[in-house]
């Protein structure tokens, strides 16, 4: 089988055969046009630049609102795919980290999107795209440190060494806007700046300041999630934490501390695996799983 993991800020695939693996890359996904065709014009590149000729595809994608595995099917079809498994990229998530069991996962990248699982419910909080949400995401903190860093240009703001670190990207902070505006990537290279937030908060108080409320939205996504599902009980739920922003020290520690509050022993679990295996379990994923209902077929007769 093809499993393909479609970000924002990249694409990620693997095919496997028994115990063969070959994994790949490719340019991340524009949220704003049709999903389908980029998934699919990926799937067929890497397929066709390694003459490969899987039959299934399991697919996990940001920006997803309602999955189209038919038309999906229709594009990868001419490449030997007769069988198409498609989710949002925070099932695929999920299930790479926790399995079906309860519990929540969040993941914070570009965008960010909590899951959460119960006995038999299933709530998602935020992935609404960086004009409605995304908050704690990698979009969220690079747009705050540039925000910070031209009210420090300007005066309006304290001083940063943000102002300093985003001068080097663009001489003439006076026309930065422009070239962002005028980017189809500007969401991605937003995104970027969030390392240079995460490497000025060592010393930089305003640099502190948005690594901390990031932390602090991406904890109340996840306790959002577990009340939804009932799992706010007196034992520790599983809590899973992926992507870039969460392996920045200052997001990590400050997110555990604010799930503390509410379980003192809480510990974060470590994912079984990514979002790319969860990909590939979306195929044979039981009907009876909570997370069966998230998850878009078709199939070839």
């Amino acid at each position: 089988m093809l499993a393909l993991d479609a970000g924002q800020s990249g694409i990620r695939l693997r095919w496997e055969h028994g115990l063969e693996r070959l994994e790949g890359d490719a340019p991340g996904i524009l949220t704003d046009r049709p999903l389908m065709p980029q998934v699919a014009e990926a799937a067929i590149a890497f397929l066709t630049e390694h003459r490969l000729t899987p039959t299934v595809l399991g697919v996990g994608s940001s920006g997803l609102v309602a999955p189209e595995a038919a038309e999906l099917l229709g594009l990868v079809a001419p490449a030997g795919i007769t069988e198409v498994a498609v989710a949002h990229d925070s099932t695929t998530s999920y299930l790479g980290a926790l399995g079906d069991s309860p519990g929540a996962v969040v993941a914070a990248g570009t965008g960010v999107v909590a899951l959460a699982v119960g006995r038999r419910s299933v709530a998602r909080v935020d992935g609404w795209g960086h004009l409605l949400g995304d908050a704690g995401s990698a979009f969220w903190i690079g747009r705050a440190g540039m925000d910070a860093a031209m009210r420090g240009y300007d005066g309006r703001g304290r001083m940063t060494r943000l102002t300093a670190r985003l001068a080097e990207l663009f001489p003439d902070l006076s026309t930065a806007y422009v070239e962002l505006q005028s980017d189809h990537r500007r969401v991605s290279r937003i995104a970027d700046f969030a390392r240079v937030v995460d490497e000025a908060a060592d010393t930089d108080p305003v640099a502190a300041g948005i690594m901390d409320a990031a932390a602090a939205e991406l904890s109340e996504s996840v306790l959002a999630g577990l009340r939804r599902v009932g799992l706010m009980g007196h034992e520790p739920p599983q809590v899973c934490a992926l992507g870039q922003v969460l392996r920045s020290r200052h997001v990590r520690d400050r997110f555990t501390s604010y799930l503390r509050m509410q379980w003192p022993s809480l510990t974060l679990t470590e994912p079984l695996g990514n979002a790319l295996h969860g990909a590939s379990l979306l195929a044979n994923l039981g009907e009876d799983s909570p997370l069966a209902a998230l998850v878009a077929r078709a199939e070839l007769p």
